[in-house]
């Protein structure tokens, strides 16, 4: 029998609505079992089981009246730290932030309490969000639940963790080169990084994007209803549209015709692994088997681009970090504060150099990808890492090498996802990307419904050790 904390959003709503559950049992089990996982995973920020309780009553209360507030009344979710909270402060992952309550919620975290969600917790990140791991100056060490030697990646690193180990069906994190995907991946869960501006987010910033974290295609679509409605305070927001998003699932068939490039070299950063390599090409043949034809691509990152946007963004930090008095810069992670000083004496012209990559990255992503409907590989070329390395390659001068197959989507604002593949011989996920064209956010989601539906028969999710 699956447990209530396991059940999906879209099982959780039709119990409800049939009162077969009550938001009140439902959240009291998502708690429980959070009480069971988090001495070993770390997962979360601000926990706080009352406020989540008084939550659920309110729900409840609704539902025994009829009158269900939106698409996710009752349903346990979790908001990834970065995302202001009403009242709350945003530290930002580090320790060197004033702690300020925050004046409002964020979109997204506004739509999920319009929608009726049960706001169970925050969930953690690293320092300023610049690390594909769970180190934070500020948050206890963030770890993977398939194996707690492990990080779950980054930087929505406790949403990751919180999903995979059965913190409720909702999550939302953000990502800005990889830090949806990435933690999904390593994490063995479903994410979604919209095309830009689909999901309106406060503040915006090039490439960046709030997405949901779930363990099923279902669950993030149901999200997609409720995170993408219209907010003015996101400038580079699309314009609203009435996506049928509950038109997800279309089937194995909807792989059927398309042509899908498959891309086995990021051209660029850390070499694939065998074991993701030879994941990602068991995917496609599937698909291929489903009646997609597959066409392999060749690189269209450079080394160039992928060390031009690590540049661009350690100046940025370096500027950042400058402004902080000395005593609140001496907070921030060693590895981060030498990768942000690295820029210290950088001209000009290397500036303007650095900064001219995220335009070509963007040009060489859109031109790669226009001979296809869709664009399959690795989400990273490596699997979890050790969970106290704050990168897979533990070098601040090197410290981007196991993005080159996902920033370039954040640059062209096309949508891509990361759906589980496969596991290495010592059981940790290995994730497959799906990119669309901008703006088929949709099409994203179908193409790794049907994938879901095609693929080899997925592992148990993983339960705390014993106490």
């Amino acid at each position: 029998m699956t447990e209530l904390h396991d059940l999906p959003a879209h099982d959780l709503i039709a119990a409800y609505r049939q009162r077969k559950l009550s938001p009140v049992e439902v959240t009291q089990s998502v708690l429980a079992h959070i009480e069971r996982w988090e001495p070993h995973i770390k997962a979360t920020y601000l926990l706080r089981p009352e406020a989540a309780l008084a939550q659920a009553r309110a729900s409840e209360a609704r539902w025994l009246r009829g009158e269900p507030k939106g698409l996710l009344d009752g349903v346990p979710s979790t908001i990834k730290e970065n995302i202001s909270t009403e009242g709350d402060p945003t530290p930002l992952g580090t320790a060197a932030v004033e702690l300020v309550p925050a004046a409002a919620d964020a979109p997204p975290a506004a739509r999920m309490r319009e929608a009726g969600a049960v706001i169970v917790a925050k969930t953690t990140m690293p320092d300023y969000g610049m690390l594909s791991s769970g180190l934070s100056t500020f948050h206890p060490l963030s770890r993977n639940p398939w194996d707690v030697s492990k990080g779950p990646g980054g930087s929505s690193a406790g949403g990751g963790a919180a999903a995979a180990a059965g913190y409720g069906p909702l999550h939302i994190g953000t990502d800005i080169g990889g830090s949806l995907r990435l933690p999904a991946s390593w994490c063995g869960i479903f994410s979604l990084k919209p095309s830009l501006g689909r999901i309106p987010i406060d503040p915006p910033y090039t490439g960046r994007a709030a997405g949901p974290m779930t363990r099923t295609v279902a669950d993030a679509a149901l999200m997609m209803q409720v995170l993408s409605q219209p907010d003015a305070r996101d400038s580079m927001s699309l314009p609203y549209q009435d996506i049928a998003w509950s038109q997800f699932n279309k089937g194995a068939e909807r792989l059927r015709g398309l042509r899908i490039g498959l891309l086995l070299d990021a051209g660029c950063g850390l070499p694939v692994e065998p074991e993701v390599k030879a994941a990602v090409e068991r995917a496609a043949q599937l698909m291929e088997a489903a009646g997609a034809t597959i066409v392999p691509m060749a690189p269209f990152m450079t080394q160039a681009m992928l060390d031009g946007m690590d540049h661009f963004w350690r100046m940025r930090s370096h500027i950042d970090l400058q402004a902080l008095p000395a005593a609140r810069r001496d907070k921030v992670l060693p590895y981060i504060r030498t990768w942000a000083d690295s820029a210290a004496g950088m001209s000009g012209t290397e500036v303007f150099t650095a900064s001219h990559q995220f335009h070509l990255t963007r040009v060489a992503a859109v031109k790669a990808c226009s001979a296809f409907d869709y664009v399959i590989s690795p989400v990273a070329p490596n699997v979890a890492f050790q969970a106290e390395l704050p990168s897979p390659t533990n070098d601040p001068l090197r410290p981007l090498e196991h993005i080159g197959f996902t920033v370039p989507f954040n640059m062209s604002e096309q949508p891509a996802a990361s759906v589980n593949c496969g596991y290495t011989r010592a059981g940790l996920p290995i994730g497959l990307q799906i990119a669309g064209a901008r703006f088929d956010d949709l099409g994203v989601l179908q193409v790794a419904h049907a994938f879901e539906l095609i693929r080899e028969p997925q592992r148990a999710w993983p339960q705390p050790p014993a106490a």
